[in-house]
């Protein structure tokens, strides 16, 4: 039987860790433009995960899944899984990506609800590690963000040019350099 998810609480160190990162680096930098409005509206689910190995933060990851597709919107936006005892390594948990598509897919959920990456050691393909555009997704420990398509494709529609998000995240974590970045983490 898997570890069952603690319910975020903010005396746990990963959950407060995780909320600061959210206020100071997502909300703080505006890296994601939507983040403030369900953050503001307490529609962020923060789960901390106990699991220990891949499978049982498989568990984990699809009782969550069903849970937020079970969940009105207006309850429940979005969910951050943060799992600190597994998937360290990064190329172990971008391999891990795959296995949380699969879930998506094998409970049908495809098309509902999409997995986006975060990890203290993320890194895109094609840069070097210390490259400050990694910051962007570089958390303060593993998470699976969970986020509804159709809050998504909203949040999308309402915003000038969405491809544009990128491009100036880039240019805010180059003006602000890895220090800058590390400052706002402690």
């Amino acid at each position: 039987m898997s570890p069952q998810p603690v319910e975020a609480a903010d005396e746990a160190p990963e959950i407060a860790a995780t909320r600061m990162w959210l206020e100071r680096v997502v909300i703080g930098l505006n890296l994601c433009p939507f983040a403030k409005a369900v953050y503001v509206k307490q529609q962020v689910r923060f789960v901390l995960s106990e699991a220990d190995t891949t499978d049982a933060l498989r568990s984990v990851l699809e009782d969550e899944l069903r849970l937020l597709h079970a969940t009105p919107a207006e309850a429940i936006d979005t969910t951050l899984i943060v799992h600190p005892q597994v998937l360290q390594d990064f190329y172990d948990y971008n391999d891990f990506l795959d296995e949380a598509d699969q879930a998506i897919e094998a409970l049908d959920l495809a098309g509902e609800i999409q997995v986006a990456s975060f990890h203290p050691d993320y890194q895109f393909a094609g840069t070097a590690y210390d490259d400050v555009a990694n910051c962007t997704n570089r958390s303060p420990h593993p998470m699976l963000h969970l986020l509804r398509e159709a809050s998504v494709e909203r949040a999308v529609a309402a915003f000038p040019d969405p491809d544009a998000i990128v491009e100036r995240n880039i240019e805010t974590m180059e003006r602000l350099g890895i220090e800058g970045w590390r400052r706002l983490l402690d």
